[in-house]
This record gives C-alpha cells, structure tokens and sequence, in this order.
C-alpha cells in the first residue's frame, strides 16, 4: 500500500465523519431529556491533538463549533503531561470555553495512542436544569451569570475512566432534575468513549502516521473549499445597519480581500446588563456559521474552513463580553449577529441567498409540578418557523432557524407523557404576510395547556417588534410572540419574560414568523396564487390587495 495513498486519505476521512455521527446517535439513543433524544438539542465532533475541529457529526452547528474551543481552553489551563488516559473533563462555562451558556453542558475526553494524545472526541448537550435563580436555569432577567447557574470551569471529572465522585455529586445535586441530568451525563460519556475506541481502531488499521496525514489533508480540502467560496465574492467593504427589537440598531461591517474575509464587529454595543451576552468565542460561531453557508457543503466542516476568516471584537461590548455578564439568552444575540451577517451579503449576492426568515430560537421553557407524579418538570423548546424566498423559491414552512441545524421539534405524544402539558394545537401561521414573486414560508401555531395551577413561562423571542426582511421588492413577513390566554379569555401578549404565573387550563400559544418574500409580488403566477389560496397559504383579500389576483389561475 502506498504510505498516503489518496483512496486511504478518503476512507479516513469518511471514517471520521462516520465516527462522529455514530457519537451522535449513541447519544440520542440513550439520553433521558426529550430536548436531547427528541429535539437533538446536541452536538458531537472529533478535535486533533492541538484542538482544530478534524470532523462534524450531525447536530446543531452552533455547537458543533463550539467544541474546538472548549479543548482549547482544556489544553490552556491543564498542562498536557498532566492530561491521562481515562481523563474527560467538562466545561460548561462561557468564559471557561463553554462558549454558549451554562445549559449547555460539554464533555471532553482526550484520545491515547501509544502514549500521545492522538485527538479528542467531544460532545455538548443541553441539560434541563442546572441550578440558578429559575426553573430551567434561563431567565431573561438574570443579571450576572452567579445567577444562571452551577458553573463547570474546564475541569476533569473523570479520572481512569471513573468518576470523580465529589465532582460529580456537585455538579448532580445542583440541579432540580437529577435523574436526568445523570442519565444525559452518562449518555455523552459512552458517546465519548465509543468515539475513542473507533478512532483507536483507525490509528492502528491504517499507521498512525496515514491517520495524522488524513487529518491535515482534510484540513487543508476544507481552507480550500472557504478561500473558493469567498473568492466568489466581489472584493471589498460591506455594510449594513439592522433595527432591533428594543429599538437599538446592530451593525457589522465585512471586507473581502480575494480570499480572504474579515468581519469587523468592534462597534458594537456595550454588553447588556441582562443575559443576552456573547462570549468571544459564541460571536466565532455566529461568523463561522454565516462562512459555512456560502461554502455550502456540511461534511467538510472542520477548522481549515474558518482558517481564511478573521473577525474583530472589542472586549468589554455585546459581542465580547467580560465576566460575570449573564449569557443564558445569548442564542438570540448569536442569531440576530447571524442574521445580520447573512442579511449584509444577500445584499451583495441576491441570487443565491434567501430573503429574512424569523430568526429566532423562540426558546419557550414551561413547567412547575406534574399532575400525575407530583414532581418537578420543565419544557424547554426551540420553535420551528417560516423562512424566507428565494431566486426560484418559495421559503420553507416550519423549520428551525440556522442555530439549530439537525434538531426535531418534541412530538405531542412525547411532550404529554414527559410533562404536565397538553398540545392542543399545531397548524401553520395563517397571518398574512411575506408576499413576493415568491412568497415566504410559514411559520407555526402551537398550543400548550398547562394541567397545574401555579405553573410558570419564561420565554426569549426576537423578531418580535421588526419582522423578517424581504428581498428584490418582497414584503417583510411576520412576527415571532407568545400569547398567554386564560380561563377568563383574556389574552397577554410576551416576546422576553421570565416566571409568568400559568395556572390549570391557561394556554400558551407560540406564534412564529413567517418569512420575508423574495421580487415583485407583483410578478408571482396565476397558478401559484390560486394555491396559495387553496391551500390557506394567504386569504383571498390579501391576494387581491397584494398580487392584484381577481380570480383567474392562468396568464
């Protein structure tokens, strides 16, 4: 066989991908949260050695890309000979390379080959409850992050490949759920150790020297792949300024110098005195997932791709935030700056990028006690919405926004058993809204009525006040919220509150956007519109007023 044989590379390669995936789904065929094995809030990958992202499973692509950073920090505060065999430490803090909140719980273990670490394979998952001042550990009041949460600072809880009983009792008995989180821990820990072992394999299948080589060339196709895509890109300096929710204005400015992009985030807003933080690293994942859409291939996610891209913070600003800021909410900052981004070079490349879609993970987090066992439940889902149009194209309906990648929404079957809830209705969001030559998707109606008094809401919706953002003349869309209806018939109206009392039969309705549309609502078909019609997508009035549509499905 030859040493670096370009067929051996390729099946290395694929082998790694294969890998990560198989991590994926040990986890979610083993996990006891709903928000794990159901809505796949999780992510896996393997790291090198020095902690450059070799290969992606499926997941979420915010936390995919978060993995690399939390090894980083791994490697920065635990001197390498002091790293073993057996190690897995965990990390969940955003200053401690958690990058995201404290939620998100990630687990790391290093891989051991011939007494070198080889690579590390790594997982993140979102645990239910771990601590803080509210049930679901978010609030979208918190103040500091004392208040989110038990914070895991890069430490090693397992040593030998057993756990360190006091590490871990700590962090278990900090939660309102420890069933559960015990169960997801130990689920991420045979993911892990799965991934080690089949990594293992490969170095000694193949030499470890042909596995390191595969490594660097899959780095190296991945930097290819960026400079290409962005070399598509007219050279110069993009701009662009966005109207928030709460009344301030976002900007972002970007430079493209052949192949290379640079994104210049340094006149953001001081950070927030609320939880909708980003760490440095979280404001990474943002650019790096705008990146990873105009190279458009999924399986060659690794760091070779970000290599080409620079981006520039200011410490102490929204986008890099010091301690002890709040970041339990900082997915909405982390996709309005991925909305932005996206929204900047639609501008520039209109015929490959779809209109504004709404761009929010609409986090709804429910709970209080369950009827039927008597103990402590919470909800905590992300909502699927409408996106936009594109050259072509309607938008998609129902789908979850660009943080959460290969998520599911939580069956009702599964939603009724697990919680004290009852899903009383999912249909799309007949609003109208989103018109162009072709139309936005739509988003959802979702209701929950809660079976306990004294339950509670806390939720964190954007677009909530400035809706999605057409294209080429196609209308805005719609608007993400939360209406609380009661017993009484009365309806209160949120987008970011935190412990609304619900009591027994009090429904909760989530409203999601529909998306922008995409070129003159006046150049849509005949035929499309009559569809539309027949199919409840717009009302005939709106066509009329809109599209100027009288009837007729032809011409």
């Amino acid at each position: 066989m030859i040493k670096h044989d370009p067929i051996t590379l390729e099946i290395i390669q694929n082998s790694l991908r294969a890998i990560s995936d198989e991590m994926f789904y040990t986890i979610g065929k083993t996990a006891m949260s709903p928000i794990i094995y159901e809505v796949l809030d999780m992510g896996t990958a393997i790291l090198t050695a020095d902690a450059e992202l070799a290969s992606a499973g499926s997941g979420i692509p915010a936390f995919v890309g978060a993995l690399d950073k939390s090894v980083a920090k791994v490697l920065e505060l635990h001197r390498r000979d002091d790293i073993k065999d057996g190690d897995i430490f965990a990390t969940n803090d955003p200053y401690f390379g958690g990058v995201t909140h404290l939620n998100d719980m990630v687990l790391l273990k290093p891989v051991f080959f011939k007494e070198n670490i080889i690579a590390w394979t790594a997982n993140i998952a979102h645990w239910n409850d771990v601590s803080g001042k509210s049930p679901g550990s978010m609030s979208v009041d918190a103040t500091e992050i004392f208040q989110e949460g038990i914070r895991v600072p890069a430490i090693r809880i397992f040593s030998n490949d057993e756990p360190i009983s006091g590490v871990v009792d700590m962090i278990v008995c900090n939660s309102r759920m420890p069933d559960f989180l015990k169960g997801d821990m130990w689920a991420q820990v045979s993911a892990l150790r799965l991934g080690a072992k089949r990594i293992i394999e490969l170095a000694e299948k193949y030499g470890i020297e042909t596995y390191l080589s595969a490594l660097d060339n899959y780095l190296e196709l991945g930097e290819k792949m960026a400079r290409a895509a962005i070399n598509k890109l007219p050279n110069g300096n993009y701009k662009i300024d966005d109207l928030q929710d709460d009344g301030s204005t976002l900007n972002v400015s970007m430079e493209v110098i052949d192949d290379e992009f640079i994104i210049d985030l340094t006149k953001a807003p001081k950070q927030s005195a609320g939880p909708d933080n980003l760490s440095r690293d979280g404001t990474l994942l943002a650019c790096q997932m705008a990146l990873m859409g105009l190279i458009g291939d999924r399986d060659v996610a690794n760091g070779g791709c970000f290599r080409p891209m620079t981006v520039k913070t200011l410490e102490g600003t929204i986008y890099h935030a010091q301690e002890p800021a709040a970041c339990g909410i900082y997915f909405e900052t982390m996709i309005r700056l991925n909305d932005l981004l996206w929204r900047c070079l639609a501008q520039q490349i209109t015929d490959q990028l779809p209109a504004g879609n709404f761009s929010s993970i609409c986090a709804t987090i429910m709970g209080g006690i369950h009827p039927d066992t008597n103990r402590h439940y919470s909800i905590i889902e992300p909502e699927i919405g409408g996106w936009g149009a594109s050259k072509g194209f309607d938008g998609v309906n129902a789908m979850f926004c660009a943080l959460h990648g290969d998520t599911f929404n939580c069956p009702a079957e599964i939603a009724e058993t697990r919680y004290g809830v009852t899903v009383a209705q999912m249909a799309l969001n007949d609003e109208d809204g989103g018109a162009g030559q072709y139309r936005g998707g739509k988003g959802i109606i979702l209701d929950y009525k809660m079976r306990n008094d004294d339950s509670f809401l806390t939720c964190a919706y954007t677009r909530a006040e400035v809706p999605p953002w057409g294209l080429k003349g196609g209308e805005a869309g719609t608007f993400n919220r939360v209406e609380v209806i009661r017993t009484d018939g009365t309806t209160e109206r949120y987008a970011m509150a935190s412990g609304v009392v619900i009591n027994n039969n009090d429904i909760i309705r989530v409203i999601t956007a529909n998306g922008a549309g995409y070129g003159d609502p006046k150049l849509r078909s005949r035929e499309a519109i009559a569809n539309d019609i027949k199919n409840g997508y717009v009302t005939a009035e709106y066509a009329s007023k809109v599209y100027n549509y009288k009837g007729e499905a032809n011409g």
